[in-house]
């Protein structure tokens, strides 16, 4: 993150992780067909038929490397649950981000972009397999920056003490919590996040954060799922600032059970 003055965060798009993702194959593959070569001649040595039987098990590693690229690039693509889904969250999550994100930082690439395109990659593959839940079991989660700096009552725990001011978009907030019926809480780091979420019990997170935090929070919720909104600085990091309402609203129309969803009135 860097400090001073910093403009509303671009649309995150998952072309970029996308892009790396491929890369990561290719490197996995040549890592692959190395460790096989290498050796090839040694294990002759052994016994004559050793390196065709290495080389089957290396084809077959490096065919699910390519494969699984390939369904998490068409699961994306078409917006669907094909196969999987779930574990190739795992698989993003646990073991590809961290080295896309060392590839990343070798050729060059910013790390705050490769997680807003993390966040963008992980939002399909939840949306994908069309999760409906009931209001009462969906959690939007907020940063406690996002609340006015100078406001003399803090909403941390309990975001209905906001007086309505509309010095920050909390009072907003408020009337999304009452149109579609979803519980709104706001946290002061992750730890604290942790035990809303392990008080609450979502079966599903809406989270609002910078790119190291909903980043961090995907990683620590995982299997849970949770999708992110990246929030806006025009002050700067963790400091008043401000989340598009109308991408929240967005994400819970596809996500709520609309026979649960009461009618939006919000003003």
């Amino acid at each position: 993150m860097t400090s001073g003055t910093e403009q509303a965060s671009p649309q995150p798009r998952k072309r970029l992780f996308v892009s790396l993702m491929g890369v990561t194959c290719l490197i996995m593959v040549a890592t692959i067909f190395l460790a096989w070569w290498i050796p090839n001649r040694g294990l002759a040595n052994i016994h004559p038929n050793l390196p065709h039987i290495v080389g089957v098990i290396m084809v077959i590693l490096s065919g699910a490397a390519m494969l699984g690229t390939g369904l998490l690039v068409l699961t994306t693509a078409i917006g669907k649950d094909l196969v999987m889904t779930r574990f190739m969250r795992l698989v993003v999550i646990k073991f590809l981000l961290p080295v896309i994100e060392l590839v990343g930082r070798v050729i060059g690439i910013d790390k705050d972009r490769i997680r807003q395109s993390f966040v963008a990659m992980n939002n399909s593959l939840v949306l994908s397999q069309r999760m409906k839940a009931p209001p009462e079991r969906i959690l939007v989660l907020l940063p406690h920056c996002i609340q006015f700096a100078e406001c003399e009552i803090k909403v941390t725990g309990d975001i209905n003490k906001c007086v309505q001011c509309g010095r920050c978009t909390i009072k907003e907030l408020v009337d999304i919590g009452v149109a579609y019926a979803v519980d709104i809480s706001v946290a002061t780091g992750g730890t604290l996040a942790r035990k809303v979420i392990v008080e609450k019990q979502p079966k599903l997170v809406l989270a609002v954060a910078c790119e190291r935090d909903l980043t961090a929070g995907i990683k620590d919720c995982y299997p849970l799922p949770v999708i992110g909104i990246l929030n806006e600085r025009p002050l700067g990091p963790c400091f008043n600032t401000i989340v598009d309402i109308q991408k929240i609203e967005a994400a819970l129309r596809l996500v709520i059970h609309h026979s649960e969803c009461q009618t939006k009135t919000a003003p």
